[in-house]
């Protein structure tokens, strides 16, 4: 029979393959003295706080984004001249940004008045923070007169807080 020859040599073959390997040792050799873990990884820190020139960096940074006036008045007083200066501050460090500057009126008066008024509020910002050295084309100017007030309330606090004018960036 044909088969018996081939047996015998894939026998022979497997048997001369098996002596020729190592057989394992009986015990393992000690572990090499230095054995600490490698070192971890230090994980990169996240950036903590806002994006910088981002609005929220804007916000946190200036002494605050939005000045406040007297009934049916546009002037800028000293604590608005001081507030509007740190936001030039904060504009001089970042050259590029553009910012819009938001003019609000409390609800007191018709439509056409407090858009007016807003108007006004918004360019006396505008024309302060261009005397301080701010390009005045990165400076635009919007009125929303009444139509978007922080305070809802019929009494002088509310509208206090309504008259107003906000300094937005623009991205």
């Amino acid at each position: 029979m044909r088969t018996t020859p081939l047996l015998l040599l894939v026998s022979s073959a497997a048997l001369a393959l098996s002596a020729c390997a190592k057989k394992a040792p009986e015990t393992l050799p000690p572990a090499p003295a230095d054995t600490a873990p490698p070192p971890a990884a230090t994980p990169t820190p996240t950036p903590s706080g806002p994006t910088p020139g981002s609005q929220a960096d804007f916000v946190a940074s200036v002494t605050s984004d939005r000045i406040f006036f007297n009934t049916d008045e546009s002037d800028i007083d000293d604590e608005d001249r001081n507030v509007l200066r740190s936001q030039a501050e904060w504009l001089m460090r970042y050259p590029q940004k553009r910012v819009t500057v938001e003019g609000h009126a409390d609800e007191r008066g018709t439509r056409e008045y407090n858009l007016a008024l807003g108007e006004r509020r918004a360019n006396a910002a505008k024309n302060y923070l261009a005397s301080l050295g701010i390009d005045a084309g990165r400076i635009n100017t919007i009125s929303y007169g009444k139509e978007r007030p922080v305070a809802l309330g019929s009494d002088e606090a509310s509208w206090a807080q309504n008259r107003r004018a906000v300094t937005v960036t623009v991205d």
